[in-house]
């Protein structure tokens, strides 16, 4: 198991994750997929007749997903645009692949783009439609054409420029869940820079603000093979990484990139606000790659058992009494008490102050912790060596 004790003083871009646990994780990982894919098809009395020849019991594109848990929150709010980390080996190449592509107006403009000899074949068959975002919202406003739009696709890729547009015009249907929401592209022309400044571009009319088809080629199949990241407030991100049809070394090689570039670039702390790393499949359970040996950030946000002790006593509470009744004994108070003399104002109760915390009892119930976590480090590098 590598190290992590570098964490707590480093907040580097520094890889600290140990490739071969990477490499034996995926090996072991695979391999037991691999065997309960047997098992299953074995046991199975119905034979999957969608299953082709080469991938008999459909294992081969069971995705592999990392999942690295922080220590606090990786967002304030959840992101309906996905991040994009590149990888050496890219999670979309079938050659079959259905991509519709929605553009800035006008959208004659981005069929030409395509259409260009210049543009690739082998992803111009790949891309079934294109479409700008007023077509978009004209044409499919009721949710049935919205369903078939989502079902005739197997990808979707929005321009930069109208991609925070979309969850508004293709509603839940699109983004209830992370299978087929729009992934971002830059389709605008690349500004060029003099002198290291970028040059301010000339608005014209007649000119649509479009890139050159090879550069539009490049972001798309950049989009498609690309890990996607989708942020939200939670401790536990979960990115696709491979598939269980390839081998350990492609799948531990885009493991380490992705952990590196999620850390990296999208998690607040790094390195420091890293709790644990895992390798798993949708159904499998998960195997640790990295620990951490702190689990806090802080010494204060470690909450303890009893924040109060026995003797302490908190502040008694008033009783929630209506407004009626608040008014009828106020006039019962004035009709009782002498015209000549005012009632003196009761003097508020100070709240009891509460006991200071236990260092002591802090600092070992912060030790056990730690020594329980060794143990189940232990335990979990000799499940894998075996």
């Amino acid at each position: 198991m590598a190290s992590s004790k570098a964490v707590t003083r480093a907040d580097s871009a520094a890889p600290l994750v140990d490739p071969n646990q990477i490499l034996k994780a995926s090996k072991a990982l695979l391999a037991h997929m691999k065997k309960a894919s047997k098992e299953k098809a074995a046991n199975s009395e119905k034979r999957d007749l969608l299953a082709g020849s080469d991938d008999e019991d459909g294992s081969n594109e069971i995705p592999i997903i990392l999942t690295v848990t922080t220590k606090r929150h990786i967002a304030d709010s959840r992101s309906l645009k996905p991040r994009k980390i590149p990888l050496p080996h890219p999670l979309n190449t079938d050659p079959e692949m259905r991509i519709c592509l929605i553009t800035a107006d006008p959208q004659r403009a981005y069929k030409n783009l395509v259409a260009s000899t210049e543009f690739p074949a082998e992803w111009r068959k790949r891309i079934t439609r294109v479409i700008d975002v007023s077509k978009l919202k004209a044409k499919f406003k009721i949710f049935e054409a919205q369903r078939k739009l989502y079902s005739e696709h197997d990808i979707f890729l929005g321009d930069t420029r109208i991609i925070n547009r979309l969850p508004g015009i293709l509603g839940k249907t699109f983004h209830r869940s992370t299978a087929k929401r729009p992934i971002p592209v830059e389709i605008q022309a690349r500004i060029p820079k003099s002198e290291g400044k970028r040059v301010k571009r000339v608005k014209d009319a007649d000119t649509v603000n479009a890139c050159t088809p090879v550069q539009l080629a490049s972001e798309i199949e950049r989009a498609v093979g690309a890990a996607l990241v989708h942020l939200s407030p939670t401790v536990n991100t979960a990115v696709r990484v491979g598939h269980a049809g390839w081998s350990a070394e492609n799948i531990a090689e885009n493991v380490e990139v992705v952990a590196r570039d999620l850390i990296d670039k999208f998690i607040p702390g790094k390195w420091k606000n890293i709790k644990s790393i895992y390798l798993k499949g949708p159904k499998t359970a998960a195997l640790p790659i990295w620990l951490t040996d702190e689990l806090w950030l802080d010494q204060k946000d470690i909450v303890p058992d009893s924040s109060l002790e026995a003797g302490a006593t908190l502040p008694v509470e008033k009783a929630n009494v209506g407004k009626k009744r608040k008014s009828l004994e106020g006039r019962q108070a004035e009709e009782a008490a002498p015209p000549a003399k005012k009632a003196k104002k009761a003097k508020k109760a100070k709240p009891a102050t509460l006991p200071e915390s236990d260092d002591a009892l802090l600092e070992k119930e912060v030790a056990a912790r730690k020594a329980a976590l060794q143990k189940q480090k232990k335990a979990a590098k000799k499940a894998l060596e075996v």
